[in-house]
């Protein structure tokens, strides 16, 4: 099979020229590329040619994503691999290094020599000099670590998920758990840099979390949030989130701490970024879902003003967004308190109203089970009343005959019906035309 390599240039020829071409060198002219330096799965250029058991070479990226995918074959030769090792090839790169040098007028790119990349021993080695010095409280060789396992992790995924897979998350949280019983304020610098890499170390496995939602960790790590350095704010909120959905257990300790509805109202009503909100409500979400235990966590973030925080989500949030902050206010309305007030904001019904049917199956779940909650009680035939004025009843009709999915949540949905169907006679807003209107309307 013959390869070609197409120079890059202007699609007429006078334009590539007055880009600098060479003299000789015609836009579009085709130059051959050599097969055995294009890897036999992408068919691309080698950047990075390795050495199977069974002698044949591939793209490091390439190899490592067909064993990824389960393979334990060689594409090739459909051998079964001996084992998974991948010896560079350096004769190869470097002729293909060579051939790129060569043929540079034609606007080959010369390949970069690619970093070797980090092997398990080498981060379980760093993982165990972390932990020395960390008890050693020797603050400056567990920076230089962190930096060096950091610079790693962003060479390439692969190294990131060799650094991820040997434990590197439990080294880290177990230094962030003793450098903040020495001292927050002197170690300032180094907590936040294990901050940072904590982010994207998860999971952590059961020895980290234990050390991350110890209380003297989690009161480290809320102090952060009090922090004006917004990046730290930001990797205190991710980590927080991460921790939660690996360990619920962590709430416990979490709500423990003083102030920390106002911590992490703080976050909400000043953004630092999307995914920054969002982690924040699913921090939240998780904390008064203890409501049962404790009703007062809900009723205490009511008090300080969430339902106005997230009905302004609402109104201009991504789906993702919407999903969490629909969530958080499904919550809220389990107390009477939070019913209250959240009918008293006239932006609750008509925003539960609309993001039926226009977001995603989860928001639809949770606006409906939110309409259901606010029919309950004292305020009841003012929330129903002013949902059927906005077109409810119709939505609730097209979610039934489409299929709710959960059982519960089409008993509400015909409880809902049923109640909304007391107003008929007093409302002129029942026009079977509209029936599936709502059905394709983008969100």
């Amino acid at each position: 099979m013959t390869f070609l390599w197409r120079r890059r240039g202007g699609r007429g020829g006078g334009a590539a020229r007055k880009k600098g071409a060479p003299e000789g060198i015609k836009p579009g002219m085709e130059l051959t590329v050599p097969t055995h330096f294009r890897c036999p799965i992408s068919l691309d250029l080698m950047k990075d040619p390795v050495s199977l058991s069974t002698g044949i070479t591939y793209d490091r990226e390439s190899i490592e994503k067909w064993m990824d995918m389960g393979n334990f074959t060689c594409p090739v030769t459909n051998q079964v691999l001996r084992n998974f090792d991948q010896i560079p090839n350096h004769a190869l790169r470097k002729m293909i290094q060579d051939w790129c040098v060569e043929h540079k007028s034609y606007g080959v790119e010369r390949i970069p020599t690619p970093r070797v990349p980090i092997t398990p021993y080498e981060v379980s080695e760093v993982c165990a000099r972390m932990s020395a010095a960390a008890k050693d409280g020797d603050e400056k060789k567990c920076q230089e670590l962190v930096v060096k396992i950091m610079t790693s992790a962003k060479e390439s995924e692969r190294n990131k998920r060799c650094i991820i897979g040997n434990g590197i998350g439990s080294a880290l949280a177990d230094m962030f758990e003793m450098f903040s019983h020495f001292s927050v304020e002197k170690h300032v610098n180094l907590l936040k840099e294990t901050l940072s890499a904590l982010t994207w170390s998860f999971p952590l496995g059961e020895e980290g979390v234990s050390k991350l939602k110890s209380a003297i960790s989690l009161r480290c790590m809320t102090s952060f949030l009090k922090d004006e350095d917004l990046s730290s704010r930001q990797n205190v909120i991710f980590v927080l989130k991460e921790l939660i959905l690996e360990d619920q257990g962590c709430v416990d300790g979490l709500v423990e701490i003083d102030g920390i509805e106002e911590t992490l109202l703080r976050i909400v009503k000043v953004p630092i970024c999307p995914k920054a909100t969002q982690a924040c409500l699913v921090v939240i979400h998780n904390m008064m879902l203890l409501q049962e235990k404790s009703p007062m966590i809900t009723l205490r973030f009511v008090q300080l003003g969430l339902i106005p925080l997230i009905l302004d989500i609402l109104v201009d949030g991504n789906k993702s967004m919407c999903e969490k902050a629909l969530g958080v206010l499904d919550i809220v309305c389990n107390l009477e308190e939070g019913r209250d007030s959240a009918y008293t904001n006239a932006l609750t019904i008509p925003l539960l109203v609309k993001k039926i049917l226009r977001v995603s199956d989860t928001a639809t779940a949770f606006s409906i089970s939110t309409l259901w909650k606010l029919s309950l009680g004292e305020i009841s035939e003012n929330a129903l009343v002013e949902a059927v004025e906005l077109g409810a009843f119709q939505k609730l009709l097209v979610v039934l005959q489409v299929g709710c999915g959960e059982r519960t949540l089409k008993e509400k949905v015909t409880e809902l019906l049923k109640m909304m169907n007391l107003y008929r006679d007093k409302l002129d807003c029942f026009d079977s035309s509209l029936g599936f209107k709502h059905l394709k309307r983008s969100y």
